[in-house]
Order: C-alpha cells, then structure tokens, then sequence
C-alpha cells in the first residue's frame, strides 16, 4: 500500500530528477518552445518539496493537492497549470484515504491524466505531455511503476518525429518535426520518479 511519505518521496525524487535534467529540458524548449520549460519546472518543484517540508500532508491526495496547487501558483507558461492540475485532480480522485494500492493509484492517475486532455485539448498523437503519460497510466496499471517509467519514456522519443499539434510548437508547423517533446520528456522524469520512491 501507498501512504502520503510514499507521495512526499515520489514529489522529492521528481524535484531531485527535474533539477538534474532542466538544461536538458530547457534546450529541447528552446527550438520549438520558449526556453524555459526546465527553469520553469525546477522553480515548481522546488516549491513543491519545499512546501510539503514545512507541512507534511497526512493522506496521499491530500500530499499530492497541495503539490498541484504549489505548481499552479509558481510555474510560468502552460506546464503550471497542466502538471497542477495532474496532480490535484489525481488527488481529489483518491479521496481522504490514508492509504491507496498500486491499482487505486493508477486509476487515479488516469482521472489526471483525462483532465490534463480537457484543460488543453490534447490528445495522443498531438506532440505533448500527453504522449508520454497515456501510455504510463497503462503501463502503470499492468506492470507497476517500472513499466511505467519505460512507457513514458518511450511516448516521448515517439514525439520526434511528430508534428506538433497543440501548444506553442504547434505554430512551427512542421518545423516542429524532429524535436522532442519537451513536455513528454518532463512527463517521463516524473513517472520514472514512481520507481525511485518505491525503492526507498
């Protein structure tokens, strides 16, 4: 079973993994974005940890709520409100349980995962985030969270040669072929997060 530390862990080691790779990410931004998805994520998730440092939310959505709503209020641009709204709606989805199985989890995550494709219109395909989480919300739920990991990480190499469909790249046209999605690649840091926390 998953108790709010496991959340508080999975929220560390995605802020440990975002401050790793924002170079990273903020280059693969840089032709088809604004340059400065990386700079933007590790100010959220900093944030993030430091928030749940000072007050440690006692259930797993209730960790999870905060950490959407401290991602809402600090990260610039459309990540803040998309990654937000993952988690709070990820949260509000495991209810006031103090403590949620693998199954709940990824049941939950897939309610995210449904309202981050409401609130941009994006679907499988389009060149975003979404590309790397539909198919770790299915992995999740078959294989657990190295699967997971892995299918995320694959959805966003698959965004290479895409054209981008929504979002900023989407006014490059077909510029925005063979780029990787950087919102896919930040999406595949934070379900690759999944593993870490669990082994701790």
């Amino acid at each position: 079973m998953l108790d709010a530390d496991f959340f508080c862990r999975w929220m560390t080691a995605t802020a440990a993994s975002v401050d790793r790779e924002a170079e990273r990410l903020t280059a693969l931004d840089s032709p088809i974005g604004d340059a400065d998805h990386g700079s933007n994520l590790q100010r959220g998730f900093r944030a993030v940890t430091a928030t749940l440092e000072k007050e440690a939310p006692q259930t797993p959505g209730a960790v999870l709520t905060l950490a959407g709503r401290q991602l809402i209020s600090t990260v610039g641009g459309a990540s803040g409100p998309l990654y937000g709204t993952l988690l709070r709606r990820t949260g509000k989805a495991l209810g006031d349980a103090p403590e949620v199985s693998e199954e709940q989890f990824a049941e939950a995550l897939r309610a995210g995962v449904d309202a981050v494709m409401t609130l941009g219109g994006a679907a499988p395909g389009d060149k975003t985030m979404i590309d790397a989480l539909v198919p770790a919300v299915d992995a999740l739920r078959d294989g657990g969270f190295a699967a997971a990991g892995t299918a995320a990480e694959q959805g966003a190499l698959a965004t290479t040669p895409l054209q981008a469909r929504k979002g900023r790249a989407s006014y490059l046209g077909e510029r925005s072929i063979g780029h990787q999605d950087p919102g896919a690649t930040s999406s595949s840091l934070l379900v690759a997060a999944l593993a870490e926390a669990d082994g701790e």
